[in-house]
């Protein structure tokens, strides 16, 4: 998998995002992802989420949810890490509320690089001293420091 250090900017790194619904995030998101990556339009981001979101939730349980799709004009595996002022209902498998979301974009040929690195999303998620520490984060500066300092150390 790559290190979220690749996978991630600073400014697509936000902090306790106030009021939101599953909707309102993907816009969130879209426009998140699109003001840094300029190839990338707010809509087409926007409508993949939504189309993918369609197939069925992208929440993982315990309060994660990684919405992902390929998506052309994407160059190189993309993603945005958010942490929610208030979780939301995300039809997740545990009916547990997000609080904590990492989006991921791969270039729409990338269909095995998708795989791969979603799975490992998937299990650095799932270790709860790491998921504990983003949670803890108070500002999108310290949230960026600790997604990408712990992917150094996870398994």
């Amino acid at each position: 998998m790559h290190p979220l250090a690749t996978l991630l900017t600073p400014e697509r790194t936000a902090c306790q995002v106030p009021g939101l619904s599953k909707k309102r995030l993907f816009e969130s998101l879209a426009r998140i992802i699109s003001d840094d990556q300029l190839s990338l339009s707010y809509d087409e981001v926007f409508s993949h989420f939504i189309a993918r979101e369609k197939l069925g939730s992208t929440g993982l349980g315990e309060g994660i949810a990684i919405p992902h799709c390929r998506i052309g004009n994407c160059s190189q595996p993309t993603g945005a890490l958010l942490t929610l002022a208030e979780p939301i209902d995300f039809d997740s498998p545990d009916n547990q509320p997000v609080d904590l979301v990492f989006a991921l974009l791969v270039p729409e040929e990338a269909h095995q690089q998708h795989m791969d690195t979603l799975a490992g999303l998937a299990r650095l998620f799932s270790q709860a001293s790491f998921c504990d520490a983003l949670r803890a984060a108070r500002s999108a500066e310290e949230l960026f420091k600790i997604a990408t300092e712990a992917e150094a150390v996870a398994p």
